[in-house]
């Protein structure tokens, strides 16, 4: 078929372009004025239509049209036309050359540029408020002398806020401005509110809270990590229909008192005393005549910089059972999740409500709260008045799936869960029912841990953004969910707290101290440690194969080199890193209770293992948006330290399960002894019968390595195996998310003892932390057969690899990939047929690597002269006599 393209004359009826999007989320207002990029997606009903060539057009701030542009690529596109306008609009349109001919132009899509800071004006102002003590409110008055037609706020703060105007709450955001490395970062919002405002006498008010800025933080009992004073930024521009402009900002001029909320804190809870509520305090007709002037605080406004990604927002309710036990009411939302409960109650004036909560239950059924440590984790509220009343705290959160109430009737209660990943991307059904209820669970780990940044876990007085958590799990979370933007965000604030000498934090952003943490008896520095500092090319990568764009490495790129350049700067006789406390294996079920990183494998294969991995990773990086002489020196660079490990380490590795997997997956070890450490992973999963042997760093890549060395079977009897440790143990023992721990519930019911319950480390336990959830990636890529292909990132070519087992007849998965939906529906027949539909988007390639055996016969779309290499469209496939893994 010719790639001459098209007259322009020429149409294509059969394909359309039926989205086109930015790189940023699409509600999002005031993005980056440089640096856009499109993205559309294609439907065409010729299966042998493809993009020759593209066209873009765009109106609004400038006007232009880029005439034809041959290729066919259609993610992360620059757009052309030059920076946004400073608080512009610029809509863009695209079409498609195919052989047919062009296709009709796309839907505008509207990009609105953020205000230039040098005209952000708003003036920082507080109040004088005690850290832990009653939010400010801070409010002002302002008059419209016309027709209010386009209205846009621009808002941040040092602390939490909650923006209101005329009475009502702007945006369905909590938590704002989320949590970034405020000492570099803190990130402008751009509200729409042209329907908040109307003509004469307006309001405007916020409240602030101490959130991560001012709060305490860390497992350590300290706050104020950046600074002791909270701010408010504030600045609305009005468009009249008159043609005249009004702008109000945040200064001196406003006012400020207290209100209802007497404290606040992310882990402990909230305080209200709705006795103290200035009722109306954010309307146009309240009298503030008695509320004292705010005052000034001195702010860098250096540090002031777009938001690039969603914010946090409630993703679900759950209505609870309530059960009145007498002393107090106890209640189950069915699904452990980060969020607070909405309670209706009846009670009397000045009563005291207070509700706890809590992940698990204890054998007597009651609340299990002391895997929370210090954290209060309630809310407390005093009534104002007799009767029935709606409850629900602001300014905090909670992990939780139970809760119980004393101090009133309960009418309601309804667990209302909140996340910053908002955009579902991936679905997964199997026959069997516990691999179903793990997806679940691994999906709402995520959700309940990426409340503004990838935490640990949602609960306990920690919450902290653990690199090597994030690096573990990135793969599965891009697969689950669309989180390119919000990692995009993380991964500044990652090289925002990067050391002088380009170590990596173990916590991002940084809170944590190098006395915080302690092995044996001995505080130990946390920055740089392996496996969590490597997060600075893992997930970047993981980023690039999984959504397609450049974009990621080259915003990292030198955070990337800084990275390895500190450790080749560490290295010392023979290329390899100095023995040094590491996290290792971290929580290796093997490892002693209270001494979590002593793992089986050494924690020095591990170091140099990850070294030269990260140096691969990096040149790649350089290979695709950076120096090649570059590339070439980090690739000798990996392979000579890879080399030099597995001399020194690899007969001890090969013993370790997570040792074999890092090998394996790395490519640490000589291709001509791949097939040896295989046949020794296998060997080692055999004689356990499938049992769970890895912690935090072999755990993602286990099951990988089985598979991608031929050890289907081996693979599945762990993925598929129920005792513990397991991941399905923890299915069966009633979890609806991950635990950290892999029998933080024993057998018997009893709750694990958490065995770091010492001065220097605390109690360790909890039941949301996603890093194990990490085997989720595996059954897209290997038991519904999904996988993006990393030579040609974002599913551009897809490999088709689905593997069936004898406990596991059928699958079905989709992914929303940025060219379309690509999804399989496959299952094993009664006669023992291999039947799969496979729908692969525009633009996309389907490898297909099936099941097949000797004795296999194919057929695709009703042909045997079966190709390996299927187009966009709907197919159709069957294979006879397949190859089905004897396990489950």
């Amino acid at each position: 078929m010719s790639d001459s393209l098209p007259a322009g004359s020429a149409t294509d009826s059969a394909t359309t372009v039926t989205s086109l999007r930015s790189q940023y989320p699409p509600e999002l207002l005031g993005v980056p004025l440089e640096g856009l990029r499109l993205t559309w997606q294609v439907a065409s009903s010729d299966p042998g239509a493809r993009q020759l060539g593209y066209e873009l057009r765009w109106t609004g701030d400038a006007t232009g049209e880029t005439g034809t542009i041959p290729g066919g690529d259609s993610i992360a596109v620059p757009a052309p036309g030059g920076p946004l306008a400073a608080g512009g609009v610029r809509r863009y349109a695209v079409r498609i050359a195919t052989p047919s001919g062009w296709t009709e132009w796309s839907d505008d899509l509207e990009i609105e540029g953020a205000l230039d800071l040098g005209d952000f004006t708003a003036v920082p102002i507080g109040a004088d408020t005690p850290l832990a003590g009653p939010s400010p409110l801070l409010r002002t008055t302002f008059d419209l002398p016309s027709l209010p037609v386009r209205a846009r706020l621009r808002v941040t703060s040092l602390g939490l806020h909650e923006i209101r105007l005329n009475g009502q709450k702007v945006g369905d955001e909590h938590l704002a401005p989320g949590w970034t490395a405020y000492q570099d970062r803190v990130v402008v919002t751009t509200w729409d509110v042209s329907e908040l405002v109307g003509e004469g006498r307006n309001a405007i008010g916020a409240a602030l809270a101490d959130g991560w800025y001012r709060g305490r933080l860390g497992w350590t009992d300290r706050a104020s990590h950046y600074g002791p004073d909270l701010a408010l930024l504030a600045q609305l521009d009005v468009e009249l229909a008159d043609g005249s402009s009004v702008r109000i900002v945040s200064d001196a001029g406003w006012r400020t008192s207290t209100g209802a909320v007497t404290m606040s804190s992310i882990y402990d809870g909230t305080d209200l005393d709705l006795r103290l509520d200035p009722a109306g305090w954010d309307t146009a007709d309240f009298d503030d005549s008695s509320w004292q002037p705010v005052r000034e605080v001195e702010v860098d406004r250096a540090v002031l910089e777009p938001r690039i990604t969603t914010g946090v927002k409630t993703i679900a309710e759950f209505e609870m059972t309530a059960e009145d036990r007498g002393d107090h009411v106890f209640l189950d939302a069915g699904q452990n999740i980060a969020g607070w409960v909405r309670l209706v109650v009846d009670g009397k004036a000045g009563d005291t409500v207070t509700i706890r909560h809590a992940e698990v239950l204890e054998p007597d059924g009651r609340i299990h709260t002391r895997s929370l440590r210090s954290a209060r984790a309630s809310d407390v509220y005093v009534l104002a008045e007799d009767g029935r009343i709606a409850l629900e705290p602001v300014f905090t959160f909670h992990g939780f799936r139970y809760a119980d109430v004393v101090g009133a009737s309960v009418v309601s209660a309804t667990a209302v869960a909140i996340s910053s990943t908002t955009e579902v991307r991936g679905s997964f059904q199997s026959s069997d029912d516990s691999l179903n209820r793990l997806h679940s669970n691994v999906a709402w780990s995520w959700r309940d841990n990426s409340v503004s940044v990838p935490t640990d876990c949602p609960q306990r007085d920690e919450r902290l953004g653990w690199t090597g958590d994030a690096q573990a799990f990135a793969a599965t979370a891009n697969t689950l969910f669309d989180v390119e933007s919000f990692w995009l965000s993380w991964l500044r604030d990652l090289e925002l707290d990067q050391g002088e000498d380009g170590s990596v934090a173990a916590v991002v952003p940084n809170i944590v101290s190098d006395t915080d943490f302690h092995a044996d008896g001995v505080p130990e520095r946390i920055m740089g440690k392996a496996g969590w500092a490597d997060a600075a090319t893992i997930v970047p990568w993981s980023v690039y194969e999984s959504f397609g764009s450049t974009e990621v490495l080259s915003r990292q790129l030198q955070s990337m080199r800084r990275w390895v350049d500190y450790l080749s700067g560490r290295a010392g006789l023979g290329g390899l890193l100095p023995t040094e406390f590491q996290f290792g294996d971290w929580l290796d079920p093997d490892a002693p209770g209270a001494e979590p990183w002593k793992a089986k494998v050494s924690s020095d294969f591990v170091a140099n293992a990850f070294y030269a991995h990260s140096a691969r990773l990096l040149a790649r990086a350089e290979h695709l948006v950076g120096d090649p002489a570059n590339a070439e020196r980090y690739g000798r660079l990996a392979h000579e330290v890879g080399a030099a490990t597995w001399a020194k380490w690899g007969d001890h590795a090969i013993d370790t399960q997570t040792g074999c997997a890092i090998a394996i997956e790395f490519r640490i070890a000589p291709d001509e002894d791949r097939d040896a450490i295989a046949r020794s992973l296998a060997d080692q999963v055999r004689a356990e019968n499938g049992r769970i042997s890895t912690g935090f760093l072999g755990t993602p890549l286990v099951l990988h390595a089985l598979a991608n060395t031929g050890h289907v079977e081996e693979a599945y009897l762990m993925l598929l195996r129920h005792d513990a440790p397991s991941w399905l143990y923890q299915v069966d023992m009633g979890a609806t998310t991950v635990w950290e721990r892999w029998d933080a519930l024993r057998p018997d019911g009893s709750i694990h003892p958490g065995d770091m319950d010492t001065e220097e480390g605390g109690h360790m336990l909890s039941f949301n932390h996603y890093a194990y959830g990490a085997v989720v990636d595996w059954m897209y890529r290997r038991v519904a057969g999904l996988a993006p292909v990393p030579e040609h990132p974002g599913y551009r070519v897809v490999l088709v690899a689905p593997r069936p087992a004898t406990g596991v007849r059928s699958a079905q998965a989709s992914i929303d990939t940025r060219l379309g939906r690509l999804a399989i529906d496959w299952r094993l027949s009664a006669d023992d047929r291999f039947e799969a539909r496979l729908t692969v988007p525009f633009g996309s390639t389907a490898w297909l690597d099936l099941p097949v055996t000797d004795a296999s016969t194919v057929t695709v779309d009703g042909s045997e002269d079966a190709p390996r290499e299927l187009g966009h469209g709907e197919h159709t496939i069957v294979v006879t006599a397949p190859a089905v893994a004897q396990a489950g």
